[in-house]
């Protein structure tokens, strides 16, 4: 019974996530060739990279960048969204304009498990190409308050066994201002071509 207690409210926070980030992802879609919205500001973060250097907000700025938050021993969206990243990442490397003109951030909300080894492992299973993709690791509480503050992703429980979060794909500019945020499980509208192409029309700006 507590068990079903448990994935009654995890169902429900996660209803109410997706309300939200469908709101968010159709205001986004929806913008077509004009100019894309700004959703608001990007607070400052230091946060641990895979080597072990501290990397800042400033660090990743004056480039448009995708920013997903995710835990590596998820067992089904992190996975699937980190493998769409990676085929967007493969269109951008063709062009020549990834980690040239473009960047992607991975934040991880789960520092007791994801040490940056297990972080290396799980990007390297999707040929992450280190040289314009940042995965990053800090504190727990840290990282839930600027994905949720920045990025509107709620992010519940504290293991591998309870987390709930929302599994969206945040746009940001090279002046640190969201600019989308997408619904990484609509598979229909969200995919490499048009994540590729969002952040190249922010580049064009």
């Amino acid at each position: 019974m507590q068990t079903l207690k448990r994935y009654k409210w995890t169902w429900l926070l996660l209803l109410l996530a997706l309300g939200m980030a469908v709101y968010l992802a159709a205001n986004s879609l929806s913008s077509g060739s004009h100019k894309l919205p700004v959703l608001g500001e990007v607070q400052d973060f230091s946060l641990e990279n895979v080597d072990g250097r501290q990397i800042a907000l400033a660090d990743t700025e004056g480039k448009p960048r995708l920013v997903y938050f995710f835990f590596t021993e998820c067992p089904d969206v992190c996975p699937i969204t980190t493998y769409m990243l990676s085929q967007t990442q493969d269109l951008l490397i063709r062009d020549g304009s990834f980690g040239k003109d473009v960047e992607f951030v991975s934040i991880s909300f789960d520092p007791g498990n994801d040490t940056r080894e297990a972080i290396k492992t799980f990007a390297d299973r999707f040929h992450a190409d280190y040289n314009g993709w940042y995965f990053l690791r800090g504190d727990q509480e840290q990282v839930r308050t600027l994905a949720a503050d920045s990025f509107k992703v709620l992010i519940y429980g504290n293991n591998k066994d309870n987390f709930a979060h929302a599994n969206l794909i945040g746009l940001v500019d090279r002046d640190n201002r969201l600019r989308g945020l997408y619904d990484a499980g609509d598979t229909e509208n969200v995919t490499p071509e048009f994540l590729a192409g969002s952040l190249k029309k922010l580049v064009r700006e």
